[in-house]
């Protein structure tokens, strides 16, 4: 028997009554190491708690709006301070929403290839301001160079817009938004035949462990350079708002439901312990999206190899 059976008695094997909806369901937006971490949540919950688990997928909103009903009970993976706004509504106001608090560090701005950056000297986000040198993204050859901003329904693509904006290459490219999947493989593409790219970056991510790429220097974060007014508070949010130096860095945290305490107090002290490393994170992006792994096996695997950080959360 492995250490975790060991260790909570053999509860996984007990037999359940039939049920009609799953115990715990984990909300999966759209990128690739949220995948990996709802499997590999709902492989522990399934094999160590004996409760069903069912994986829906949602954008941050409705993954929120989920956890405040308890149509959902999880969200993985919640980027701050990007999602400020839902956290504040439904952590600190309706207070039925519980962050965790073992965060993991990330970082965002806009990225070229290396290769790139050193070719044309592009180093700087004032350089996206020089018609000149971003010529070379014109990669569709209708006169405009495009840059990729982010996916449709990321919190982080409202803000770039307003970036965009407030640093003056609005005036220059081609915003463009579009899916992850197509953006990070467009780059892969790009980079095998040295060709040109640029566009959002973020990490822990699987792309700075496949590509060499070079963030752009920004002035240094200043709060009152930043006022973000969202889409869905005001119609001219993007002339209301400002973000003209860089963002203020970022960190991940793991949401739950707070009806889980009196519900499911297991779940949420798994919930509450759960803790995850950046390069941990960055390489389940890379074997789900770049390897082509199913989430699901990755997942066993991975629950397999970690059973120490697993009794950890189970335990701590």
């Amino acid at each position: 028997m492995n250490k975790l059976a060991t260790l909570l008695g053999g509860a996984s094997m007990a037999v359940a009554a039939p049920v009609f909806a799953a115990d715990i369901v984990i909300g999966v937006p759209n990128w690739a190491s949220v995948n990996a971490t709802a499997h590999i949540l709902e492989v522990v919950i399934e094999e160590n708690l004996g409760l069903d688990v069912e994986l829906q997928n949602g954008t941050n909103p409705i993954v929120f709006e989920a956890m405040d009903s308890g149509a959902m009970h999880v969200h993985p993976e919640v980027w701050m301070p990007n999602q400020q706004n839902l956290h504040d509504t439904y952590v600190k106001q309706n207070g039925t929403v519980v962050m965790n608090e073992n965060p993991v560090q990330a970082e965002q701005g806009m990225c070229v290839p290396t290769y790139i950056a050193e070719e044309y000297d592009i180093k700087s986000i004032d350089d996206l301001s020089d018609p000149d040198k971003m010529a070379i993204f014109d990669t569709d050859g209708n006169g405009t160079p495009e840059v990729w901003i982010g996916a449709p329904g990321w919190a982080s693509t409202v803000v770039e817009k307003i970036r965009a904006k407030s640093y003056g290459y609005d005036q220059i490219f081609e915003l463009t938004e579009y899916e992850e999947t197509i953006a990070y493989a467009n780059l892969a593409n790009a980079t095998k035949a040295g060709d040109p790219w640029i566009g959002f970056c973020y990490s822990p991510h699987y792309i700075f462990v496949t590509q060499e790429l070079t963030v752009l220097e920004e002035p240094p974060h200043d709060p009152a350079t930043w006022t973000i007014v969202q889409p869905t508070d005001d119609p001219d949010w993007l002339d209301k708002s400002e973000a003209s130096t860089a963002w203020n860095g970022a960190t991940l945290h793991l949401h739950y439901a707070k009806e889980l305490e009196e519900n499911h107090p297991e779940v949420a002290a798994l919930f509450r312990n759960y803790q995850m490393q950046g390069d941990d994170l960055s390489a389940m992006g890379k074997a789900l999206a770049v390897d082509n792994i199913e989430a699901a096996d990755f997942a066993r695997q991975w629950v397999a190899e970690n059973e120490d950080t697993v009794i950890g959360w189970l335990t701590n």
